[in-house]
């Protein structure tokens, strides 16, 4: 009976400040899920001065390109030459849906946060095509606000939706190489046939 008192009571305590710690933090999530969804509208609505608010001037953000931009005037940069309506740019839009996998894990005043997005790329020289991406973001908090110091985007090297296309066209190209190589023989044997001796 004093076991499972004890058990009860160590439940209790335990509970309670499980409780604590997760209330203790709540402000921050919240703040970390406002960030989420204003870099999410920043990007959907081609308006990158949301997104750019919540950039540290230190900042790291490496693209699914591989392309590494550093601060807010980095991401300004780079949205502005890939994604618009300008010549040299590459893509005409760019939307994204991020979730988080799990909740931020807080290390005193710094956060990390991972989870998955849905991309859509619009180019302007070919079809629109879809990523499942997955993001890493290291957020920091100064003076009560809570900024990203790193962001990283990356997506499945060796199983994706351009790798599958390539792979359909060399598939396209081959089956269209053999049939126009046996419609080449089949016109030579016809024409040697008919030809006088």
């Amino acid at each position: 009976m004093r076991n499972s008192l004890l058990v009860f009571l160590l439940s209790l305590v335990l509970g309670t400040s499980l409780a604590f710690g997760e209330d203790e933090r709540a402000a921050d999530r919240q703040q970390l899920l406002g960030i989420l969804g204003d870099i999410e509208h920043g990007i959907n609505d081609a308006n990158i001065e949301l997104m750019v608010r919540h950039i540290d001037d230190k900042a790291v953000v490496t693209w699914l390109n591989a392309e590494v931009s550093q601060g807010p005037d980095g991401v300004r940069a780079y949205f502005k030459r890939m994604v618009g309506s300008g010549p040299d740019t590459v893509l005409s839009k760019y939307q994204t849906h991020p979730k988080i996998s799990q909740p931020a894990i807080f290390y005193g005043d710094v956060a990390v946060a991972n989870g998955t997005t849905e991309d859509e790329f619009t180019p302007h020289r070919r079809s629109v095509f879809n990523f499942s991406s997955r993001w890493t973001a290291s957020l920091r908090k100064v003076d009560g606000q809570w900024k990203i110091i790193a962001l990283n985007l990356s997506t499945n090297t060796f199983n994706n939706a351009l790798i599958s296309e390539l792979e359909r066209f060399a598939l396209l190209t081959g089956v269209g190489g053999l049939l126009g190589g046996l419609l080449l023989a089949a016109a030579w044997a016809y024409f040697r046939r008919r030809r006088p001796v």
